[in-house]
């Protein structure tokens, strides 16, 4: 999925982050599209997510390909990030790209700061409670990187699914997330397999074996903060991500 064009397709793409749990008008995505790329960002004026629930405090630009939730008031619905949480704006069910098995490829490069994020993740449907593991493809935050490395986060998240093991690390790698990178999954019922610039990096065994939908996201996390870089502006510029 190539981001040609001046719109986002959102025949694939929902330009909301978790909307069930806030709002769509209150956890609407930032971007641009501009020469073929997709950059989310958050502008120093962004709200936070859920900010009377959520901790630690996040600010957060997302798209994702899917999109489930019950009615309001149940608790029924993706990536809850707490126990109790309640539907605040039911969403109607979405399914614009849920990969089932295969190679998920990313390329993207990332502008963050100690207290922001990036990542590339897989997740259940939650169509049925137990669908809900993750396969994360990639996450960076900007506080694990050094001179000349970063620290990739990849692997799995069994959540509530005793089906899938607990399986991430976060590896450091000789590279410079401010340029442009791979990052991919190959996946089958067997195992996951990552790989960072189309070098093999770890393999996990038991991974879900139903369909996942993508998450991409730059996140903020303003309690971070050193006193100097409330103006400064995370992003994630994606090339592609393809399967």
């Amino acid at each position: 999925m190539q981001f040609d064009g001046t719109e986002l397709d959102t025949t694939v793409w929902s330009p909301y982050y978790l909307p069930h749990w806030s709002s769509r008008a209150a956890s609407a995505a930032q971007y641009e599209l501009d020469g073929s790329h997709l950059r989310l960002f958050i502008p120093p004026d962004q709200g936070l997510w859920c900010a009377d629930d959520h901790q630690p405090p996040l600010r957060v630009s997302g798209i994702q390909s899917g999109n489930y939730s019950g009615p309001v008031g149940s608790t029924v619905g993706q990536q809850p990030y707490r126990d109790g949480l309640v539907v605040r704006e039911q969403q109607d069910p979405f399914w614009g790209w849920t990969p089932h098995f295969g190679r998920i490829e990313l390329r993207a490069r990332a502008d963050l700061s100690p207290r922001s994020m990036v990542s590339l993740w897989m997740v259940g449907l939650e169509d049925r409670p137990e669908r809900c593991a993750e396969i994360c493809v990639m996450e960076v935050f900007g506080n694990a990187l050094q001179p000349g490395s970063a620290a990739v986060g990849m692997g799995l998240h069994s959540f509530r699914d005793p089906s899938v093991p607990e399986d991430f690390e976060a590896v450091r790698l000789p590279i410079d997330v401010a340029e442009f990178h791979t990052y991919a999954v190959e996946w089958t019922a067997e195992q996951a397999e990552f790989f960072v610039d189309d070098q093999p990096v770890r393999r996990c065994p038991a991974p879900p074996a139903y369909p996942l939908q993508l998450m991409l996201a730059v996140f903020d996390f303003p309690d971070w903060s050193t006193g100097s870089d409330d103006h400064l502006v995370p992003s994630f510029t994606v090339d592609y991500v393809r399967g």
